[in-house]
């Protein structure tokens, strides 16, 4: 019985961590032929879809009128200004690179909690996010050539797991009155809402496409916008948030794995080194923190 349990556990660890970092080299892929706002509404579009499905199964209540401001704030911050600003940066970032990136989302939380909530950073968050921005700069000026260069998708990618932490601070007390999975519909529909803005030509996109870019974007739509959630939560329900957000470091292994398969990527001397120096770091930062729930939550990528 303990085995099965396990084994469960670790089969859902499994399938969260890959369909997440399966999103990068879906977004490189996508991009060939179409626009990175055409991604994010089509993507945002499948996904919420098949989240409706999922909402009257569940039955999920509507919020309240009072929070839906807030709800569609965050959406747009933690869905079209994440996915689009990813999207944009994946123009001239690799897909294993963009994915070590984004890796940085729980420093830029930890931060902003410091700030907003009086949260506690400590000596290891301080060296961790030194060490981590170090690496980050590191990618950032080194290209595919073996030179120093000034990549500025690194900055886009930067500001989406910037926007992405906001989203993951400032949600908790909504985690709490309505659940992880009712407050990841709503925020993803409001996502959506936005991205609406961007409709025209979609369907003209779609008819020129070939079918590879845009069985890409269905991917993105159904597998890792919609289904790491429904792991996650059965992860979070079982062991607590820590240890279900604990594995998601190795995103990134995976992340350049699936490029390097599907794209035929492989990841250059800077991206290397300065992956490791950034993953040190975050793993660094994370050392001794003692609120398990609100921290390691922005460890989690939507992708």
């Amino acid at each position: 019985m303990l085995k099965s349990f396990h084994v469960k556990i670790a089969a859902a660890h499994l399938v969260t961590i890959i369909l997440w970092a399966s999103a990068f080299p879906g977004i490189r892929a996508a991009l060939t032929a179409y626009s990175p706002e055409h991604i994010s509404l089509l993507r945002l579009l499948i996904g919420s879809l098949a989240l409706i499905f999922a909402a009257c199964i569940t039955r999920i209540r509507l919020p309240e009128r009072q929070d839906i401001p807030v709800i569609l704030l965050l959406g747009f911050l933690g869905f079209s200004v994440y996915q689009t600003a990813l999207n944009y940066g994946e123009q001239t970032v690799s897909a294993g690179v963009a994915s070590l990136l984004v890796s940085t989302t729980p420093i830029f939380a930890a931060i902003l909690a410091l700030f907003f909530f009086r949260e506690k950073f400590g000596i290891w968050g301080w060296m961790g996010s030194f060490i981590s921005f170090c690496g980050v700069a590191f990618i950032a000026l080194g290209d595919s050539a073996g030179k120093f260069s000034f990549n500025a998708g690194v900055i886009l990618i930067l500001i989406a797991s910037l926007s992405e932490s906001i989203y993951f601070v400032f949600q908790n007390n909504y985690l709490k009155k309505y659940g992880f999975f009712a407050f990841t519909i709503y925020t993803i529909w409001a996502g959506t809402l936005f991205m609406l803005i961007f409709s025209p030509g979609l369907g003209e996109a779609i008819i020129n496409a070939p079918i590879d870019a845009t069985m890409a974007v269905v991917y993105l739509g159904l597998f890792p916008t919609v289904i790491p959630y429904f792991t996650l939560a059965y992860i979070t329900s079982k062991t607590g948030a820590s240890e279900a957000t604990s594995s998601l470091y190795l995103t990134p292994v995976f992340a350049f794995l699936i490029a390097w398969v599907w794209l035929d990527e492989i990841p250059h001397f800077f991206a290397i080194a300065g992956g490791i120096i950034t993953l040190t770091g975050v793993f660094i930062s994370n050392i001794k923190k003692k609120d398990g729930l609100e921290v390691s939550q922005t460890s989690v990528k939507k992708m």
